[in-house]
């Protein structure tokens, strides 16, 4: 969106119709709310910039099917200019031609007409630009078929559209819906007020030619004739908008065109749409200096500012759309007793209230008051709006009031994303970063480790997902029409997901659902279409609404990332490993819940299916979504598992505490989930992890290139931040295990490449220490003693299998006294010479409730060839 500037933020609002209540549609679901239709419609006005339509910001809806729109608004306009009573010139007749038409024809472009073109909707900037307003209300209300007034203004609609009558879509009397008005009735609303400004005294003239207005004011001999002092120019305009026929009426594009604008069109500069951040074209190939340098230092940084941006600043500073309207006497609230509906007696007699006037079309713009925004934001710095990307100091501009941003960041998610100043210099500072994509890529995968402002989330998450490139012209070149057999699953299935909120409700969220997973379907042959992929798809639908290009890449980079081959016509041994997996990472973390969960049977297949194959859209809302996978695209494909262990921890004690059915009940209606404590024990949990323990033989093959990072989530004690599928292999790394011999092992298997790293072997001074300054992880050889001395891992503790277990695999010596309890809370990495005794001796720690213990692969075996092991110097 285009900047503030001296532009100002408007509000207007109107009442959707209301629908029956007894009325279900075609698939047995209540009928949609208008107002969720027109909410539907609406957000593609969003997207139009153009420098002579005023810029729409957003839509609300309130109670009894009220709408409030906001937009960009102008105090002045041509409504002014009339008042005055004056005459314009020639010269500015053209000039509002000229510019009006050149909305016009951008609006016909994009299928759409004005409609309600009037003086009043023609706004002026301190430039004296024209900027057209209320351009959308005609779309957006399915062309008056959801509202009950209608659009446009009597005095300026075109005959054709004036003999076609009222029309209401919900009306069933109405069999045959009249046509829809196109770009040639806005000539006419154009005509007739350019007309209006060039007649010296309006009403006396239409008073004079009201009897024969509609037959004589468009042909060549009229009343246009007794205009004097017209330049011929002018008057051919006025002739050719006010053409009485339709047939014979130009289009916008046309008119633009005509010769009457020759000495006009060589003053105005070709419209170019702005470049989006993914697309082959060279954004920054248009950027030029103001002619004015001193345009640049100004000292109203807020103005500099987007105008959705300015919005959402206005919103968390305490602005109120229905408070404003009130105030300003546009929405007037009844006592009860005065909206007593009205009904009739047989006799015809009638009692009751008549047609309420306010829920008519009321088209006062409301401006809405920036003052308590820039109150809020008056102690913050230039240089808040200005970062400079490349310090090492921290990201977060420093604020000139006595309270230090830095200390927002310890706060609360959900406190932060409501502190105005806060998201100002986190979207001031994404701004910048996205701008600098790809370049900046890896700052941006920095400060999305603090926090990701809702404002940018849909951007900010497509550069985590890397996508580059011309997105639209691929998505485009997908067939989305043609019928495949997945659309009955579909339109049975897009109903159901995410409904209870507006904008994926609505008919137009629906037809974009389609048109995306159908996308999806077509371009990925090799999958197919499983329930929960309508759940995947929807976070990046929202944020992305108006981009359904974008949503498809998300959409096709994240499945690849996180669910791979999750979407295979046979899924079942793909998703047989993940919950082998989950079971061993929980057993890792938590052997105790692990433990009982066994012992009851209650076994990941009957709950985790849903969270995994919808990576938890299944299972919660989206606004949990959102701060669920901000976390998550900063993690690799194993992080996933992290999020269910902390999902169980949440609910741990009533785990430990009730039996098979009970735990059944509770996932049928999963209790309320603390998502910021799910975040931060998932990024503790994913510390802990051994990146090789969630090796999965199914999981993405290693890509070319792989973003890495030693330090994690940049927290002290993590480990690796890369996949472990990415690293490249070598004879250390992790085998595959045949899915029941995975799934005969309690606790994961390590590689010995992970172990070496973990123990830092290749420096001197043993093993990997915490802040505290004990080690993180201990080795345990359980090899008989004869063995361990004749090599060995150094700083690894022997503990000889025989001396736990018997010949028959019997317990004999309880592990979980003596040496092994000094052990507990650090990482046990259990090495044997047969995997078999390793296994064993790996799975009794667990069932005495060790936490993290994992068995080195291969054994002993794996660490021969390294050079690493030690022989015990001789005892003198």
């Amino acid at each position: 969106m285009r900047p503030l500037r001296d532009a100002q933020l408007g509000a207007f609002t109107f009442f959707a119709s209301a629908l029956p209540h007894d009325v279900c549609g075609s698939n047995g679901l209540p009928l949609t709310p208008n107002s969720i239709k027109i909410l539907g419609r609406f957000q593609i006005l969003k997207t139009f910039t153009h420098p002579r339509l005023c810029q729409y910001v957003d839509i609300s809806r309130g109670k009894h099917e009220r709408l409030v729109v906001v937009a960009e608004h102008y105090e002045s306009s041509l409504s002014d200019f009339q008042r005055q009573g004056k005459t314009a010139s020639p010269e500015m007749v053209l000039k509002v031609a000229y510019e009006v038409l050149e909305g016009l024809e951008f609006m016909n472009k994009h299928g759409m007409v004005h409609r309600a073109l009037a003086p009043n909707n023609v706004l002026m900037d301190h430039k004296g630009n024209l900027k057209l307003a209320k351009f959308g209300l005609y779309y957006m209300t399915d062309r008056g078929g959801d509202v009950d007034f209608p659009i446009g203004y009597p005095s300026y609609l075109a005959p054709e559209v004036i003999a076609q009558g009222s029309f209401h879509a919900s009306d069933p009397s109405n069999e045959e819906a009249p046509l829809p008005s196109g770009p040639k009735s806005d000539i006419w609303s154009l005509g007739v007020l350019l007309f209006e400004m060039c007649a010296v005294r309006i009403f006396f003239f239409w008073l004079r030619c009201m009897d024969d207005i509609v037959t004589v004011l468009a042909e060549e001999h009229g009343c246009l004739d007794t205009i004097k002092d017209l330049p011929v120019n002018v008057l051919e305009l006025l002739r050719k908008c006010l053409i009485f026929l339709p047939s014979k009426r130009p289009t916008p594009a046309e008119l633009l065109g005509d010769e009457v604008f020759n000495e006009i069109s060589c003053l105005y500069m070709p419209f170019q749409k702005p470049l989006s951040l993914f697309s082959s074209s060279l954004r920054c190939a248009h950027l030029e200096l103001p002619e004015d340098i001193s345009d640049l230092c100004k000292e109203d940084y807020l103005s500099e500012r987007a105008i959705d941006e300015v919005y959402y600043l206005w919103c968390l500073a305490g602005g109120d759309l229905e408070k404003e309207l009130t105030n300003q006497g546009i929405i007037q609230s009844k006592p009860p007793l005065c909206t007593l509906p009205k009904f009739l007696l047989e006799d015809g007699e009638s009692f009751g209230q008549g047609r309420d006037r306010s829920f008519l079309l009321d088209d006062t713009t409301v401006t809405l008051s920036l003052c308590q925004l820039r109150n809020r934001l008056k102690d913050v710095g230039g240089e808040a709006y200005y970062p400079l990307l490349e310090e090492e100091q921290s990201s977060l501009p420093q604020s000139a009031s006595s309270q230090d941003l830095s200390t927002t960041v310890t706060l609360p998610l959900i406190i932060r994303e409501r502190d105005t100043e806060y998201q100002l210099t986190r979207i001031v500072l994404f701004h910048r970063l996205l701008q600098a994509y790809p370049y900046k890529r890896d700052l941006v995968w920095k400060d999305a480790r603090v926090d990701i402002p809702p404002l940018v989330r849909g951007m900010a998450w497509a550069a985590l997902l890397g996508i580059e490139g011309d997105i639209q012209a691929k998505y485009e070149g997908i067939d989305k029409d043609t019928p495949i057999p997945t659309d009955r699953q579909i339109e049975v299935d897009i109903p159901r997901c995410h409904q209870y909120d507006e904008l994926l409700s609505s008919p137009q969220g629906h037809v974009k659902f389609r048109r995306v997973l159908k996308a999806w379907v077509v371009s990925h042959p090799d999958l197919v279409y499983w329930q929960g992929l309508d759940s995947l798809c929807a976070p990046f639908l929202y944020l992305n609404f108006n981009n359904e290009a974008l949503a498809y890449a998300c959409m096709s980079a994240f499945i690849p990332k996180y669910l791979y081959n999750f979407f295979l016509k046979d899924n079942s041994h793909v998703i047989q490993e993940y919950l082998t997996v989950f079971s061993q990472m929980i057993a890792f973390h938590d052997p105790e819940l692990s433990n009982h969960l066994n012992q009851i049977g209650f076994i990941p297949d009957l709950y985790a299916i849903p969270w995994f194959l919808t990576m938890f859209t299944h299972v919660f809302p989206l606004h949990k979504i959102f701060h669920l996978w901000d976390t998550l695209l900063l993690g690799n494909s194993s992080f996933p598992f992290c999020i269910g262990v902390a999902i169980l921890q949440q609910l741990r004690d009533r785990l430990l505490a009730n039996g098979f059915n009970e735990c059944i009940l509770l996932f049928s209606d999963l209790p309320e989930i603390d998502i910021e404590r799910c975040v931060h024990e998932s990024i503790k949990l994913f510390s802990w992890t051994p990146k090789s323990a969630t090796y999965r033989q199914h999981a993405q093959p290693p890509k070319t290139t792989a973003v890495t990072d030693g330090n994690g989530f940049g927290r002290p004690g993590t480990y690796y931040f890369s996949d472990y599928q990415d690293m490249p292999r070598t004879d250390l790394s992790r085998e595959p295990l045949a899915l029941s011999e995975l799934k005969a092992e309690l606790s994961p298997r390590i590689s010995a490449e992970d172990l070496i790293d973990l123990c830092e072997l290749s420096l001197a001074g043993g093993g990997k220490r915490t802040r505290a300054g004990r080690p993180k992880i201990v080795a345990v050889d359980v090899r008989s003693a004869e063995d361990f001395n004749r090599g060995h891992l150094s700083g690894s503790v022997n503990l000889p299998y025989s001396s736990a277990f018997g010949p028959d695999g019997e317990l004999v010596q309880c592990p979980g006294t003596g040496v092994l309890h000094s052990f507990r809370g650090r990482v046990i990495v259990v090495i044997s010479h047969a995997m078999k005794s390793g296994t064993t001796f790996a799975s009794h720690l667990v069932k005495v409730n060790f936490p993290r213990v994992c068995m080195l692969d291969g054994g002993i075996i794996k660490m021969r060839s390294t050079g690493l092991l030690t022989v015990p110097s001789p005892q003198i």
